[in-house]
């Protein structure tokens, strides 16, 4: 329920509208909660599976690298959420979105990286800098091309994407990918970890209301954290010499990792654009909807892709994994009833002062990689549920029903068996083994050239009796 003393009715439902400060500053900090621990996992996950994080040698070091890219996944999406609120010529659509770093890119990074080390950051980085400059020109059509994007496909899509993260989350709440084959690893100890904070989590989201609700996973992860603490899973010497190793300011550094071209990259980052320029397009109907009462303007939607893809391509240059909106402050603006872009400037600028302190990411860095798993599995989980429920949007004719099946089966299947492809070039097989690409291509394809309605002959010897009545 909107909170009328902030401001009148016509107000509250005003972007341009600014809060008094001492309203405004805890109402974007309360934004920046609200997304600060998705904001910050695909970094932990990509430096995981490339090897220089959770377990590995550079922990001597401090896990510089992870620390690094935690740092800059607040910097940008900061400057990214800033280019939503305040613009920059077309850049941006004047409206309080929150921007932070995408899940929707791991299936297409992880591989990219497994196994490489510090080493394959360049060839990364240099993928989501010209990813994200494709994905800005989308800005230019992106009305145009939702027609091929029906619910069939996000919906497979966003769930291709969890069912290629829940594994992480579970090899995470056993002890991590170094501990696999060693005695700790799926131990009572990590997993009792990872169990405090699914309980909380689930506690806070469903017998708590407001920011309590809201930050439920935060909350959890913090629980999970003191738990370990008292179980001798991190200590307080391991948290100040993490501490002590950060400096306590820094700014980033272009092209840190050199500028390595990869067709692999560019072309797993562009096709994934689409995805993600279609989910900012619904976000930001989200939020007029949910906030003002109104459908977006064509403006908004090209400027909030705009800044989308543009930054994404500022934050690959220093660093910074992909960016894209975050549904879950949708859900915010629609509970407070706030639709002032000067309250998401201030959650905005507390991530781009987080991300100029080392400290900030070294504290972070810090977390068990089991508790951290209590969370993932938690979120991943979400976002399979996310995609069920836009397929639930779906008529499920007979000629749907085969369009998933095919896609779903190819994608998941190269996912879970990515030998199967081995003799093809690197690049093709990059792209296969990620699931969610072939997938996605197939159920377009599809889409666009099977005919709108099979006959019942046609799927019912192959259904095994389920095709339906429809």
């Amino acid at each position: 329920m909107a909170d009328t003393t902030i401001g009148t009715a016509e107000q509250l439902k005003d972007p341009n509208y600014t809060p008094p400060l001492s309203k405004a500053i805890p109402l974007g900090i309360q934004h920046v909660l609200a997304m600060f621990v998705s904001n910050v996992t695909p970094a932990i996950i990509v430096a995981g599976a490339a090897g220089f994080g959770f377990g590995s040698d550079a922990g001597a070091q401090g896990f510089p690298d992870m620390t690094y890219m935690i740092q800059m996944s607040m910097l940008f999406a900061g400057i990214a959420t800033l280019l939503q609120t305040i613009t920059l010529g077309p850049v941006g659509a004047g409206l309080p979105i929150v921007q932070g770093t995408s899940f929707a890119f791991l299936p297409i990074m992880i591989p990219l990286v497994a196994g490489k080390g510090p080493d394959a950051l360049g060839i990364l980085f240099t993928g989501v800098l010209v990813g994200g400059l494709f994905h800005s020109i989308l800005g230019l059509f992106v009305g145009k091309i939702r027609f091929a994007l029906p619910p069939l496909v996000t919906g497979l899509v966003v769930t291709m994407i969890g069912l290629a993260l829940v594994k992480v989350g579970i090899q995470y709440a056993a002890g991590g990918v170094p501990a696999i084959g060693k005695p700790e690893y799926g131990s009572l100890l990590n997993w009792s970890a990872a169990l405090v904070v699914i309980f909380v989590t689930l506690g806070l989201k469903f017998f708590a209301r407001g920011m309590l609700s809201i930050s439920a996973v935060l909350l959890g992860l913090i629980a999970g954290y003191l738990y370990a603490l008292t179980m001798g899973m991190v200590t307080v010497e391991g948290i100040s010499r993490s501490w002590s190793l950060a400096s306590a300011f820094a700014l980033p550094m272009p092209f840190k990792y050199g500028f390595e071209f990869s067709a692999a990259a560019f072309i797993g980052f562009a096709l994934m654009s689409f995805v993600s320029a279609v989910e900012t397009v619904g976000d930001v109907s989200g939020i007029t909807k949910g906030g003002a009462g109104r459908e977006a303007t064509d403006k908004e939607i090209s400027g909030a892709t705009y800044a989308d893809g543009f930054g994404t391509a500022v934050a690959g240059i220093f660093g910074g994994l992909p960016n894209t909106s975050f549904s879950q402050n949708v859900g915010l603006i629609a509970m407070t009833g706030i639709m002032s872009r000067h309250v998401v400037t201030c959650g905005a600028i507390f991530l781009i002062i987080c991300g100029l302190i080392p400290k900030v990411g070294a504290v972070i860095r810090t977390v068990p990689i089991e508790v951290l798993g209590g969370g993932v599995i938690v979120m991943f989980g979400m976002v399979v549920a996310a995609g069920v429920s836009m397929l639930a949007d779906v008529d499920w004719n007979r000629r749907n029903m085969v369009i998933f099946a095919i896609a779903l089966s190819i994608g998941l299947g190269l996912q879970l068996e990515p030998g199967a492809v081995q003799y093809l070039p690197d690049t093709l097989r990059i792209l296969m083994t990620s699931g969610l690409l072939p997938a996605a291509l197939i159920a377009i394809v599809l889409n666009l050239i099977l005919p709108e309605e099979l006959s019942a002959e046609a799927t019912e010897e192959v259904s095994g009796g389920m095709s339906g009545d429809n």
